[in-house]
């Protein structure tokens, strides 16, 4: 096996194949990133069991092949070499045993690679039910939702992002069970048939970051344990949550008591100085106190160890009755901050029971729920 590359062309592709594998891997052989050459392409391979990336590069005027075949090399220095060399291209050859030599310039590497035999194969997905979706809608509502998924694994299904594809809808809800974030967009195209997937939280944030701020179509591919999306040249696989979703709509209020709107930015600021002292305390909450009557919204923190502190919050309407809820800065921080209207409504039921944080213009579905914290 040996090829001539340009250095900046892999590099780039090198860098999304990185996004699938952990140094933390049970299977030493997915501490490597396996290259193979063919007349017509260089496949890239990177693997962690969770996360599956597969990236072709045509042979070309920036690739140029001598022989093909193929290897496993150790992914962290690899990476490294590549980036660290000198030249505008590099060649890289396979030697006896394995023995990998890598060459740009004045600079010479010889790196030990391994059988790529011994590589799992990755799993096969037909494209029978597969369907195209818009890669900045898709980014979106990965943006508006994975960030509520639970981090412990004691319920493994809430570490994920549940999915339902419907030929012209597609909804997301995410949930830790202390917060919920439930989205829902229009398709152009969607799936012939309604199409449910539970998709790991950790596996959506690096997709997100392969879609990229432009606008790739992304292929859907549904398999029974995992899912296919393809990017341009780049095979995504992420596994699959098993198990049932809980089901979230029960849990979102159908009536409030109290209603306030605040403008987007003024609202983060405040609550942004209001947490300085609660994160610095042992009990990290913040509490919000509407006042009906005088037309006043304050929030307040303190940190016994610190101090307080207290401030009006200026809005642009308050109705309903009077109320003091305490809850975590930190959950509505990130449900503002995943915001897509310049103000939101929060709408409250009681002291203890879930409010939500909703945008302020009727045809957008997102809705946002947080759970209060009990004080006394």
């Amino acid at each position: 096996m040996q090829f001539t590359i340009n250095r900046n062309l892999f590099v780039d592709n090198l860098n999304n194949v990185m996004r699938a594998i952990s140094s933390r891997t049970t299977i030493p052989i997915l501490s490597g990133i396996k290259l193979n050459l063919t007349n017509d392409e260089l496949i890239l391979t990177g693997s962690d069991t969770d996360i599956s990336i597969e990236l072709k590069i045509p042979v070309g005027e920036d690739l140029q092949v001598k022989s093909t075949g193929a290897i496993v090399l150790p992914a962290r220095f690899f990476n490294e070499i590549i980036r660290r060399l000198p030249g505008k291209e590099f060649s890289l050859e396979v030697k006896e045993s394995f023995q990998t030599q890598i060459i740009s310039e004045n600079s010479e590497f010889t790196i030990n690679g391994l059988d790529a035999n011994n590589y799992p194969r990755l799993p096969e997905i037909s494209d029978d039910s597969s369907f195209i979706i818009s890669g900045k809608t898709f980014r979106e509502i990965i943006t508006e939702t994975q960030f509520a998924v639970a981090t412990q694994e004691s319920r493994l299904v809430l570490t994920g992002v549940h999915f339902i594809f419907s030929p012209d809808k597609i909804h997301a809800v995410a949930t830790d069970s202390h917060r919920l974030s439930s989205r829902a967009l229009t398709l152009q195209t969607g799936p012939q048939t309604k199409t449910d997937l539970i998709i790991p939280g950790k596996s959506l944030l690096e997709l997100a970051r392969i879609i990229g701020e432009t606008d790739p179509e992304v292929r859907v591919c549904p398999g029974d344990s995992q899912v296919l999306f393809e990017v341009g040249n780049i095979l995504f696989y992420s596994r699959l949550l098993e198990g049932s979703y809980p089901d979230t709509e029960r849990l979102i209020p159908t009536e409030s008591t109290t209603n306030v709107e605040f403008d987007l930015t003024e609202l983060s600021s405040a609550l942004e100085r209001a947490s300085l002292l609660t994160h610095a305390g042992r009990n990290n909450v913040v509490d919000l106190t509407l006042d009906t009557e005088k037309q006043t919204a304050k929030l307040s923190g303190e940190s016994a160890e610190i101090g307080n502190v207290e401030e009006d919050v200026s809005f642009k309407k308050l109705t309903g009755q009077n109320l003091k809820i305490s809850f975590n800065p930190d959950y509505l921080r990130d449900a503002l901050r995943a915001s897509v209207t310049d103000s939101v409504i929060m709408q409250f039921t009681q002291p203890l029971r879930p409010f939500t944080v909703n945008p302020d213009k009727d045809d957008i579905n997102f809705i946002q729920l947080i759970t209060p914290v009990r004080t006394f």
